[in-house]
């Protein structure tokens, strides 16, 4: 094998380029992966814009797909040449973080610089990929903590249908868990990119039976359909505060899911819940935020305010690949083009711009 690899890395603000990296060296705890199949997320266009600060040089891509070319000496019950996925995020479950029920949010952060990973609690530092290490869109990762982060993929599912687990599909499913949906439920899943379709996706599996997508692209909006949406709504043809009040006798919706991180949609959703209902926020958001004092009832109004950065772990992988493989689920309709890693720059313009109807981008070395 080769001791090079073309890896996708962070140059400077407005560039990603491919370039050659040495293959990672193999930790004990650790697993080398051979990427089969990784994608490119709206975090990266947020790196490549220079929204969100990492290192230069750093590789990105935070989704993979691939098969385990070389295991660390500790690492039990794997093999090599397994196919695998890893979450997103890659914690490291003896954290304290993760034993407090916060795995995202554990100490990871701690390990650059030579201390335990296991100490210490950091906003989204269980966020390893393309933000604290080396990241996926390259021909080979280093997974840190394997045994914990490492999930088998079934025989018969093909790279595309579990592609959307690592990130999306978590991300999206957090929506709907942290939204307290109940059978029989209404909810507003506000924006309808691949995240928001897998909250209105979520929302269905959860219970609710009145699910309202918001979007501005109707193409968007055809696609909530298939994936559980009962009403689609097109902001610009409509009021959606008026019109979820009119649908729900004016009562509002019992949750609803906010999936861009903007003001005006954080606004609108809050605008839509009930008294006592849940707005469940998955929006990355670039500015401070502004509570209305109507709709927030002056702080009386019995809402809950809920965020997330999407679970990883194994368990949570093998979870979401079961809803795959049980055929509840179809995420295939998302993977909208194919590119090779060669054709990475290329591939980040056309995400980036929106064009031809892109939602996710299957980057295959």
């Amino acid at each position: 094998m080769s001791q090079m690899m073309k890896a996708a890395i962070f140059v400077e603000p407005g560039r990603i380029e491919l370039a050659d990296k040495p293959i990672p060296d193999v930790g004990p705890n650790d697993a080398l992966i051979r990427i089969t199949t990784t994608t490119i997320c709206g975090t990266d266009v947020h790196i490549l814009k220079g929204e969100y600060p990492v290192e230069k040089g750093l590789t990105v891509g935070h989704e993979p797909v691939g098969v385990i070319a070389k295991l660390g000496s500790a690492v039990k019950g794997y093999s090599e040449g397994q196919r695998v996925i890893a979450g997103a995020i890659c914690p490291n479950f003896n954290s304290y973080a993760a034993q407090d029920g916060a795995p995202s949010q554990d100490g990871s952060y701690l390990v650059a610089s030579g201390r335990c990973g296991c100490h210490g609690y950091k906003l989204t530092a269980g966020w390893r990929f393309g933000n604290l290490i080396d990241g996926t869109q390259a021909e080979y990762v280093l997974v840190p903590d394997a045994e914990g982060n490492l999930a088998p993929v079934p025989d018969g599912l093909t790279d595309e249908q579990v592609l959307m687990c690592p990130d999306i599909m978590s991300t999206g499913f957090a929506g709907a868990e942290n939204a307290n949906i109940r059978i029989g439920d209404t909810v507003v899943v506000f924006a309808q990119g691949p995240i928001g379709l897998c909250a209105t996706a979520g929302a269905r599996l959860k219970g609710a039976t009145t699910i309202i997508a918001v979007d501005g692209n109707d193409h968007r909006l055809e696609i909530s359909r298939k994936l559980g949406a009962d009403v689609a709504l097109n902001f610009s043809k409509v009021d959606v505060v008026e019109e979820v009040l009119r649908l729900t006798g004016g009562k509002g919706a019992d949750s609803a899911i906010e999936a861009l991180g903007l003001q005006s949609t954080f606004e609108q959703a809050l605008r839509c819940i009930r008294p006592g209902g849940t707005l469940s926020s998955l929006g990355v958001y670039s500015q401070d935020l502004r509570i209305p004092v109507g709709p927030f009832g002056a702080g009386l109004g019995d809402h809950r305010i809920n965020t997330a950065l999407c679970p990883g772990g194994k368990e949570r992988m093998r979870r979401l690949m079961n809803v795959i493989e049980s055929e509840r689920l179809d995420l295939g309709v998302l993977v909208t083009h194919q590119r090779k890693l060669d054709d990475i720059v290329e591939a980040y313009d056309l995400f980036a711009n929106q064009r031809d109807g892109v939602l996710k981008i299957a980057i295959k070395p």
